[in-house]
């Protein structure tokens, strides 16, 4: 038919919905949200929504600026970092010029540049799995990496996120901190010194909040009002009321989810340690999954024997340097010695 636009969509991790199940293959949290959130949603007068929600989201913008010490204007709110994303896609990458991203990371980078047209060139990670920052060092239209990045989740320290800035001044670079909660530290603290930084940010990971879709990214507020400009032609009400007031809560109850974070950050050591007395290794994670594999079994194999165990994990068929691999959330203590055992269980039983 004239006119129709092929793409190749994103494939997410499939939702299922079994009792008693263990579900490890989306990176979501394994605890509830904050008592905060919790506490607002039960107050919350149903009778506001007879009303448009925001269209500045200036209280999550407060609240979050209180956070990072930065004005409201430094945000961009949106209906999850995905859609964020979308808009950072349209403001900045407009150039000639290819946008750089790596060959192994988030899938909808490519699906944002595909759909709207935007020349790209995906890097190769190293050996180990890393990214080469002197990659990036060649012409380009603007940059895009995860940091930690997913789903090798290897998190690159500042020194060279700073390194890539300085390389790259007349472009925009984003660097998607979905996961770095569970890394070491933010890019804010660059944003002062490198006006072309732009942060994503998610409530989906640390926040436990994935099906509340809100994120941000934060910016010069010069080139943050670029990307509300995008958001604005639309879907202004993006950030539905309910939603909003609920994100303020999450961002206003930290000492909540600096426990849970630690939390998962000590499940996520044990598990990468106590697997590897039979077999198993893992990258080193900075976020809150794993990639795993094992020199003697089969990745796919596993993975669907686990499935019929009710756990669920994450494999990537398609691409081609992960087929020996399986990207495994981290779940409670409780759930991960779980896991573990069947993981034994399978090496010692079937494949000794």
């Amino acid at each position: 038919m004239k006119g129709l636009r092929k793409i190749t969509p994103y494939v997410p991790g499939e939702q299922p919905n079994y009792p008693a199940m263990i579900k490890l293959n989306t990176n979501e949290n394994p605890y509830p949200p904050a008592p905060k959130v919790a506490d607002m949603l039960k107050h919350f007068d149903v009778e506001q929504l007879k009303r448009y929600s925001s269209i500045d989201n200036l209280a999550l913008k407060k609240a979050l600026g209180a956070k990072h010490q930065l004005s409201p204007e430094h945000f961009l709110i949106g209906n999850g970092s995905d859609e964020v994303l979308a808009f950072c896609f349209l403001a900045f990458f407009n150039s000639s010029d290819p946008l750089l991203f790596p060959d192994i990371t988030y899938g909808f980078y490519k699906v944002w540049a595909d759909l709207f047209q935007i020349p790209f060139k995906e890097l190769p990670l190293n050996d180990q799995f890393e990214i080469v920052i002197d990659d990036y060092k060649q012409l380009n239209g603007g940059i895009i990496i995860a940091n930690p990045n997913a789903p090798t989740g290897l998190f690159k320290p500042l020194s060279e996120i700073e390194y890539l800035l300085k390389e790259n001044p007349k472009v925009i670079v984003i660097i998607d901190e979905a996961y770095i909660d569970f890394a070491a530290c933010s890019a804010v603290t660059l944003l002062d010194s490198y006006p072309n930084l732009i942060i994503i940010r998610t409530f989906s990971k640390s926040s436990s909040l994935a099906g509340l879709r809100v994120g941000y990214a934060i910016g010069n507020p010069d080139y943050i009002k670029v990307a509300e400009s995008i958001k604005s032609s639309f879907n202004p009400y993006s950030v539905d009321m309910l939603a909003e007031k609920l994100a303020v809560a999450a961002v206003e109850d930290t000492a909540y989810y600096k426990e849970i974070t630690q939390k998962i950050c000590k499940t996520r050591d044990w598990f990468s340690k106590n697997i590897t007395t039979f077999g198993f290794s893992t990258l080193v994670s900075k976020t809150n999954f794993v990639l795993l594999t094992h020199p003697n079994l089969n990745m796919n194999e596993l993975y669907h024997y686990l499935e019929t165990k009710n756990v669920f994990v994450r494999y990537f068929p398609k691409i081609e340097r992960l087929k020996n691999y399986l990207r495994v959330s981290i779940g409670t203590q409780v759930e991960m010695e779980k896991v573990s055992k069947l993981l034994h269980d399978y090496v010692i039983n079937d494949h000794e």
